[in-house]
C-alpha cells in the first residue's frame, strides 16, 4: 500500500449528501448507486467544473455519525470549492488535519473497496496513528473510473 502523510488547513467542499446505512454492508451497495446517479444526472460534471481548490477531482466524503446514530453515515459527493455555495448544493467544512493519503489504482468500486479494507485490517493495526474521527475523503480524478488504469486516493484524518 503506497501512502504519504500530509497536513492541510481547513477547507470547504460543496456537493450533495445522502444518509447511508453501514449495516450488513448496505454502504457497499448504496454508495456505488449514488455515484451512478450523479454520473447520469450531470452532477459529477458540475462538480468537476466547480473544483477550484487544492484537491483536484470529485470527492466522496464519509462523515461517520456513530456517536449519535449507530450504523449511519453521511456520504457526500462533492468537490473542494472556494467561494459561495452554488444553488442546489450544500457545503461542508473539512477541519484542519494531518492526513494519510493512500494511492488507489484500478476500476471502481472494487479497487477503492479493497484499499479501504486494507487500511483497516493492515495499516491501522501496524502503526501508531489513530483515526481523528472527522470525515474521510475519497478523491476521484478525471478519467474513466471503470478503467483498469484509473487513479484515485483515500484520505484518512489522523491524530
Amino acid at each position: 500500500m503506497k501512502y504519504k502523510i500530509i497536513e492541510r488547513e481547513s477547507f470547504q467542499v460543496v456537493g450533495i449528501k445522502r444518509e447511508i446505512s453501514c449495516k450488513n454492508g448496505e454502504n457497499l451497495i448504496e454508495i456505488p448507486k449514488m455515484w451512478t446517479d450523479v454520473h447520469q444526472d450531470g452532477t459529477n460534471d458540475l462538480l468537476f467544473k466547480l473544483n477550484n481548490g487544492e484537491i483536484k477531482g470529485v470527492l466522496g466524503v464519509c462523515a461517520d455519525k456513530r456517536d449519535t446514530q449507530p450504523h449511519l453515515m453521511d456520504y457526500w459527493i462533492a468537490t473542494e470549492h472556494t467561494g459561495a455555495t452554488p444553488e442546489g448544493l450544500m457545503n461542508l467544512e473539512i477541519p484542519a488535519s494531518k492526513w494519510a493519503v493512500f494511492e488507489v489504482n484500478g476500476a471502481m468500486p472494487d479497487a477503492i473497496q479493497k484499499v479501504w479494507k486494507q487500511i483497516y485490517t493492515e495499516w491501522f493495526p501496524s502503526n501508531h496513528y489513530k483515526h481523528a474521527r472527522t470525515p474521510d475523503l475519497e478523491v476521484y480524478s478525471a478519467g474513466d473510473p471503470w478503467g483498469d488504469d484509473y487513479y484515485s486516493e483515500i484520505w484518512i484524518p489522523l491524530k
